[in-house]
């Protein structure tokens, strides 16, 4: 639903999630893996970015404009605290 339209993006990465009306019930997963992922909006940007912290090998997140107007320079934070996070520039 338009509610949940990232949890296509965190099921692309492992996560076992079941959208019923407006609620989304998430089962636990060991590991979640990288993947290529889209932030549609800020909230959901935020949910793929703690993601890819958690995740086994690399997340791309595409589309980081939506992140960076809630969260200024959330790559320079994260990386002081431990973060293995890159910016990389566009075409």
């Amino acid at each position: 639903t338009r509610f949940f339209g990232y949890c296509t993006e965190l099921a692309s990465m492992g996560a076992e999630i079941m959208i019923n009306g407006k609620t989304a019930i998430v089962t636990g997963v060991p590991k979640l893996k990288g993947a290529d992922v889209c932030a549609n909006d800020l909230r959901a940007g935020a949910a793929l970015v703690v993601a890819g912290l958690m995740a086994r090998g690399v997340t791309e997140i595409y589309e980081p404009h939506y992140i960076d107007r809630g969260y200024e320079h959330i790559e320079d934070k994260l990386r002081s605290l431990g973060a293995v996070i890159s910016r990389e520039k566009g075409e």
